[in-house]
């Protein structure tokens, strides 16, 4: 897809701060320092997500413009065990509010590390994206900091351990996987609008 517009909206902390429909929306979701933010920044092609090397900065809902036609939806990070623990509870209800009353939302983006088997909490999203039956994909990111052997063992562990057909290695640094989940994105808009 050619990005000829993106620039940052807003960010919601609670469900009156969002933005107002009927635009699509993409969210991406992950734990704390998976690589959200650098994702989104590659699929721009511009640095527009801010990205940091502590985790859990992501506290609320960032909502970005995208060729005036969709939004990307960049959500707080989970399982950081150094925020306070009421604050990851309000995370947990913005979060599970949002995926589940959104109706704009059309498809949801799970970031996984490569270089690791999924949490419990990757697993515990998985499980509740597939019982609300909400659409989604699977990446798994920092794929260049893996040999090509390492990467398959372990895409293949991740694959079974969420019983996926599919998952998309992702490197922001190299680029790998880029194209793949652009064109699901572009599926899910697509059918979005044949739905409309």
């Amino acid at each position: 897809m050619k990005i000829t517009s993106a620039e940052f909206i807003r960010s919601a902390a609670t469900e009156s701060d969002w933005p107002a429909p009927p635009l699509p929306e993409i969210a991406f979701l992950g734990r704390s320092n998976v690589g959200k933010s650098s994702l989104i920044n590659s699929l721009l092609g511009r640095r527009l997500a801010r990205t940091s090397s502590t985790p859990g900065r992501t506290q609320t809902l960032n909502f970005f413009l995208i060729n005036g036609r969709f939004r990307f939806v960049d959500l707080p990070g989970y399982g950081y065990a150094r925020v306070p623990a009421g604050v990851r509870r309000t995370w947990g209800e913005m979060v599970t509010r949002y995926l589940a009353k959104r109706e704009e939302l059309v498809l949801s983006i799970h970031l996984v590390d490569s270089r690791h088997d999924p949490t419990e909490l990757d697993l515990q999203l998985h499980e509740w994206l597939l019982y609300h039956a909400r659409p989604q994909i699977t990446v798994a990111t920092k794929s260049d900091k893996l040999s090509p052997n390492e990467m398959r063992r372990n895409i293949e562990r991740i694959r079974r351990a969420l019983n996926l057909d599919e998952i998309i290695p992702f490197s922001a640094v190299t680029g790998r996987g880029r194209d793949e989940v652009w064109r699901a994105i572009d599926a899910a808009l697509r059918d979005h609008r044949r739905a409309s």
